[in-house]
């Protein structure tokens, strides 16, 4: 992947894009291997490579410029704002909608936030993209003072860019390092964005998490229901479970789901595919994972995992360990928590493993693993 930002040193956040993407993909599976010997022998599966560029389903984009000539981008080292609306990351069609974006932030005079003077309105633009090509774009103000300049310009920018299904407003009123605040504002009919994963709709709303790269998200939820169907199970749950990509996956006649999430918008979308989809015997429910196993009066045959970066930690680790759970599927952003938490669960061994490359030109990945007992 060649990228002229990159090379004119205006951006520097692909890491890896002057290795050959090969050679990034080997040294991944690599790194995982080192991490999990410990463990015993894993059958390392192929890894699932990624398209090299125009993977993203996401844009965020930090605000900077001026309001009549917006940047959509990054911010550089003194706070002036960097243009990567064609950034080589994100698809055509999704760079295509940027320009609209930014003629809709200064029509409706959305004063960029300048953070060296702590002064103006917006501060990011977050775009998505389904795989149908709709998109849901979300606006991070610092106060409501320019909602209704918003409200008011909506018609033009949903006229100019009928793809846009969801349109809100986020507020982040604190100076600090942080992406978007707690307080949503949805500004049109739709508040959900419908993700066709594999043969499973799930819905995305404003302040839920999906993974950024959809055609490998679908690669590991495939993986995650064929390892589950292959264990048989009665009865599992799908811990840090977000919109429900798992435990829709899995869901099956007869087959007890419990999806467990701490975002109650998630486990709301994760419900509306579930009822879409009529599954009686798959519940959500909104708690933190480690006080639900803890407080459970009866252990699941398996357990799904997929935690952020830090891990399961020791207090659910040490509960799967002593639980009886026959078999677990840990899907893991960071693999050196991941091989932390294994450590804390030795009878649950690893028996087969897999990247996922959902980050290329970067040093992250996905790496998925089955644990089963003895």
């Amino acid at each position: 992947m060649q990228c002229p930002h990159y090379d004119a040193a205006r951006c520097r956040s692909c890491t890896l894009i002057e290795q050959p993407y090969a050679a990034q993909l080997e040294a991944k599976q690599e790194r995982c291997r080192e991490l999990l010997a410990p463990f015993g022998p894993v059958d390392w599966l192929d890894p699932v490579a990624s398209a090299e560029s125009g993977f993203r389903n996401k844009a965020k984009m930090a605000v900077g410029g001026t309001v009549d000539a917006p940047t959509l981008g990054i911010l550089d080292p003194g706070g002036a704002g960097v243009d990567l609306r064609d950034c080589g990351l994100y698809p055509a069609s999704l760079q295509a909608a940027l320009p609209t974006v930014a003629e809709l932030v200064t029509r409706a005079r959305l004063v960029p936030y300048d953070v060296p003077t702590r002064r103006g309105e917006l501060k990011y633009v977050l775009v998505t993209q389904s795989p149908d090509g709709e998109l849901m774009i979300r606006f991070v103000l610092r106060s409501t003072e320019a909602l209704p300049r918003l409200r008011k310009h909506l018609p033009w920018l949903l006229a100019a860019l009928p793809r846009a299904a969801v349109v809100s407003a986020n507020l982040l009123p604190e100076h600090k390092a942080a992406l978007e605040g707690d307080e949503e504002v949805v500004l049109t009919e739709r508040s959900t964005l419908r993700m066709r994963v594999n043969d499973v709709d799930l819905h995305l709303r404003p302040q839920s998490f999906f993974q950024t790269n959809t055609e490998v998200a679908a690669a590991l939820y495939r993986i995650g229901r064929d390892w589950v169907d292959a264990a048989d199970p009665a009865s599992v749950w799908d811990l840090y479970c977000g919109v429900g990509g798992f435990a829709l996956h899995v869901a099956r006649p007869g087959r007890a789901v419990v999806g467990i999430e701490t975002s109650a918008e998630a486990v709301a979308s994760a419900e509306q595919s579930r009822d879409e989809r009529g599954l009686p015997d798959v519940r959500f429910a909104a708690g933190d994972a480690t006080a639900f196993a803890l407080a459970a009066g009866r252990a699941p045959d398996l357990v799904v995992v997929n935690p952020p970066r830090r891990g399961i930690g020791p207090a659910l680790a040490g509960w799967l360990e002593d639980s009886g759970v026959r078999d677990v599927v840990y899907s893991s952003c960071n693999a050196a928590s991941l091989a932390r938490d294994l450590a804390a669960m030795p009878s649950l061994r690893p028996r087969r493993g897999r990247v996922l490359d959902m980050f290329p030109q970067t040093g992250h990945y996905e790496v998925v693993v089955g644990l089963s007992r003895g």
